[in-house]
C-alpha cells in the first residue's frame, strides 16, 4: 500500500495495515525507467556514444598507463559483466582491520616493499601489485594481511545496472523512509542513512547509497574511488596513490582526451545510461509469483526491500549543481527493491568506513556516523537477482533460503514470518524472488 510524498515528507502520521513504507504514488506523468539486458543506453545518449563509454569501461588498463602499484583488476568490467557490461562478477575484495582492547576498531597498517612503506588509512587489502617486475625486480608491494588485523571481512562486487535512476532518486524520499522505519518501534527497524560527502562537489553532502555501505552518493564519486582501489588509477577526484613503490606514472594518471573527457567521465555517463535489471516476464506473470510478491509484502521484507521509488524531475541539479537529472532519467518510476539505507541484520562484517579513506580529514563531523557503520550493510538491492548465483554482501550464501536464514536483528521479523509460512506460500516467496 502506497501514501504520496507529501505525507512522508511532511512528518505526518502515515498509518496503514500492510508492513511497508508509505511510499510516493508516481505522478500521472511519471514513466517507467527503461528495463533490460540489451546493453542498449536508457535514452541518456546514443547508441554511439555508449559504446565509446563502454569501450573505456572494458578497457584493459596497463602499468604504463597507470595501473597501480596496488590493485584488484585491469578494467571496471573485470568486476561488472554479467550478464551485460555494468552488472555482477563472482569477484570478491578482501577488507581488514582490528580492534583495541577497548573495542574501537582501528583501519590495518600493512608493510610492503620489504618493511620500509606502510600503508595505512584504509580497510582494502589489495590481492595484485605490479612489482617485483622486470623493471623493480627488487621491489615488491604485494600486501600480505598481518596477524593482527583480524576483523575480515570479504566483499562481492555490485551490478551498477540502472544507477544512474538511483542517483537521481530523492535524498528527501531516502531520509523520509528513514524516519518513518525508525518511528515505528513495532517493526524493530530503522534504517540509518550514510551522509557523506560528494568528491566533485567540496563541501557538499548527499545521502549515500552505491556501496556496500552506502559510502558514495554519486555515480561519479563511486567511480573514481573504484578506479583507485581497485585498479591503482589515479583522477582528479582522488589524485593520490597509495603509495609511490614502483609507481612511474605522474598523479593524477587519468587525463583527458582530445574530447575533454576523461576515463572517469565515460565510466560514470556510461553508468548513468544503463538500464535497470528487467524481471523474468514469463516467471512474473505467473500466480506463483504474484502471490510470492504480496506475502513478501504482506511479512514485512518490503520494509527494507522497497519495491518502487521515483527519480527527481528533470533538470533536477544534483551535488549542488554540477550535475542535473537528465530527461532520459527524470521523474522516472523504478523497482529495485532497496530503500539504499543501512540497515543490522545480523550479518554486519564489522569493518567502519573511514573519513580519511574516502573522503580526506575534512568530515571529521562525519566520525561518530560511520563509526555506526561496522555492523550495517545497505539493503542489497534485488533487481537483477536472479543473475547471481552468490548471495549476500560476502558472497557466502548459496541458495535463497540460505540467505533469508541468515536475516537476523532488524530483518528477524521478517524471517521468522517467512518461517511461519507454510511450505507452499515459502515456495512462491522464493518463485517471486527468482522473477527479480
Amino acid at each position: 500500500m502506497r501514501r504520496v510524498l507529501t505525507c512522508l515528507l511532511a512528518g505526518t502520521a502515515c498509518t496503514f495495515s500492510s508492513p511497508r513504507p508509505p511510499l510516493p504514488v508516481p505522478p500521472p506523468d511519471s514513466t517507467e525507467a527503461a528495463a533490460a539486458f540489451d546493453g542498449l543506453p536508457n535514452g541518456m545518449v546514443d547508441a554511439q556514444t555508449h559504446r565509446a563509454d563502454q569501450a573505456s569501461f572494458d578497457h584493459n588498463e596497463e602499468v604504463s598507463e597507470g595501473l597501480g602499484p596496488l590493485y584488484n583488476a585491469h578494467s571496471c568490467r573485470d568486476c561488472h559483466e554479467n550478464p551485460v557490461a555494468g552488472g555482477v562478477a563472482q569477484v570478491t575484495e578482501l577488507r581488514a582491520g582490528h580492534l583495541d582492547a577497548q573495542g574501537v576498531f582501528h583501519f590495518p597498517e600493512v608493510r610492503i616493499g620489504g618493511g620500509t612503506v606502510v600503508v595505512s588509512g584504509r580497510t582494502l587489502i589489495n590481492d595484485k601489485a605490479i612489482c617485483p617486475s622486470a623493471e623493480f625486480p627488487d621491489q615488491d608491494a604485494q600486501e600480505h594481511l598481518p596477524d593482527v588485523e583480524n576483523v575480515r571481512a570479504m566483499r562481492t562486487s555490485v551490478s551498477m545496472l540502472g544507477d544512474g535512476y538511483v542517483e537521481a532518486v530523492p535524498d528527501e524520499l531516502l531520509l523520509a523512509i528513514a524516519r518513518w522505519q525508525c518511528g515505528q518501534p513495532g517493526l524493530g527497524v530503522c534504517g540509518l542513512a550514510m551522509k557523506v560527502p560528494v568528491l566533485e562537489s567540496p563541501g557538499t553532502v548527499g545521502v549515500g547509497r552505491f556501496g556496500w555501505k552506502a559510502e558514495h552518493a554519486s555515480v561519479l564519486s563511486f567511480s573514481a574511488d573504484a578506479y583507485l582501489n581497485e585498479m591503482g588509477v589515479t583522477s582528479a577526484l582522488r589524485p593520490t596513490d597509495v603509495t609511490s613503490l614502483c609507481d612511474t606514472v605522474p598523479d593524477p594518471e587519468d587525463k583527458p582526451d582530445m574530447t575533454g573527457a576523461t576515463d572517469l567521465d565515460r565510466f560514470a555517463r556510461f553508468i548513468r545510461a544503463t538500464k535497470a535489471p528487467p524481471r523474468d516476464a514469463r516467471l512474473a506473470d505467473t500466480p506463483e509469483a504474484k502471490n510470492g510478491s504480496n506475502l513478501f509484502e504482506t511479512i514485512g521484507c518490503a520494509v527494507c526491500h522497497a519495491p518502487t521509488l521515483t527519480t527527481s524531475p528533470t533538470g533536477t541539479p544534483l551535488f549542488g549543481g554540477p550535475y542535473r537529472v537528465p530527461a532520459a532519467l527524470g521523474g522516472r518510476t523504478l523497482h529495485p527493491y532497496s530503500d539504499y539505507l543501512t540497515h543490522d541484520v545480523g550479518t554486519g562484517d564489522g569493518i567502519v568506513l573511514s573519513v580519511a579513506e574516502h573522503h580526506g580529514p575534512d568530515f571529521t563531523e562525519m566520525q561518530q556516523t560511520f563509526a555506526a557503520s561496522a555492523n550495517r550493510i545497505r539493503t542489497a538491492p534485488l533487481w537483477g537477482l536472479r543473475t547471481r548465483s552468490r548471495l549476500m554482501h560476502d558472497g557466502l550464501s548459496y541458495t535463497l533460503r540460505e540467505a533469508i536464514g541468515r536475516h537476523q536483528r532488524e530483518a528477524q521479523s521478517a524471517r521468522r514470518a517467512f518461517d511461519a509460512l507454510p511450505a507452499g506460500s515459502q515456495e512462491q516467496v522464493l518463485t517471486f524472488l527468482r522473477s527479480l
